[in-house]
């Protein structure tokens, strides 16, 4: 068919502009530091700008996160030839490093969310957490901060008190108040029990407002309610600060990260 030649300038301008749009769509998703892809499997690792803007950080995380693809990628090798109706299709996993905070310009708070689908009921997620002391180019815990953090401790049990509180909150907030009690009751007041643990962010320059521990689906809720972030302010903390923690703690916890998807 012959259009006017009006008609096929405009036709032009709308096929440049929609490969523009799609042209700016790839351009704005984020590659991978590394990634798999088989028949079976597709398997990637992100960082953001903040952890690639470190080398040593960077590294670190990347040399993990390869790691954890690979071995998914042998898992998955493994599962097909017991079973290959299992991978009707491809398996699909991802890694992302995101920072959620740089605390005096040394202390850098990772969430390291994975997400999984191996052909189920639906795909799973899960969050961890990682502290990166930069002066000392290595990942620590949040005992430096402390006087002490002995299971079942005064440090922990406080700690606690607040996750349960916050948790309870956010229940309500959601009107899931009263389900899976149980499961927030079994937090128990141990530093490598109560939940992976960041600083979280703060209206004070340089300072963290407390702690944010983060639940994944099914952690302390049904699937449907996803994942929960738990926030206990510094002032909880105060008593069972040590000189450092005293320090880097301070201002109130900015309403962007109150309001943050979860």
């Amino acid at each position: 068919m012959t259009f006017p030649k009006g008609l096929r300038g405009a036709f032009s301008i709308v096929g440049l502009l929609g490969s523009l749009s799609i042209s700016a769509t790839l351009a704005a998703e984020p590659k991978p530091e590394f990634s798999i892809k088989t028949k079976w499997l597709k398997a990637s690792v992100f960082l953001d700008a903040t952890i690639k803007a470190d080398a040593a950080l960077a590294a670190n995380c990347l040399a993990e996160g390869k790691a954890w693809a690979q071995k998914n990628r042998a898992d998955a090798d493994k599962e097909r030839k017991q079973d290959p109706g299992l991978f009707r299709n491809a398996w699909s996993y991802e890694r992302k490093y995101q920072t959620r905070s740089v605390v005096d310009g040394r202390y850098v708070s990772i969430i390291r969310a994975d997400y999984e689908y191996t052909g189920g009921a639906h795909p799973n997620s899960s969050s961890d957490t990682i502290l990166w002391d930069k002066s000392a180019g290595k990942r620590i815990s949040i005992r430096p901060f402390f006087t002490e953090s002995a299971d079942n401790g005064p440090t922990l049990k406080a700690m606690r008190q607040g996750v349960i509180a916050s948790l309870t909150a956010e229940k309500k907030k959601r009107g899931a108040e009263g389900t899976d009690t149980s499961a927030i009751e079994g937090i128990e007041p141990k530093l490598l029990k109560i939940g992976p643990v960041a600083l979280a962010p703060s209206t004070e320059e340089g300072k963290s407002s407390g702690l944010n521990f983060y639940y994944a689906p099914y952690a302390v809720g049904s699937y449907a309610e996803g994942e929960y972030v738990a926030f206990v302010p510094w002032e909880t903390l105060k008593p069972y600060l040590t000189p450092e923690g005293a320090r880097i703690f301070g201002g109130a916890r900015p309403k962007e990260d109150e309001d943050r998807p979860h």
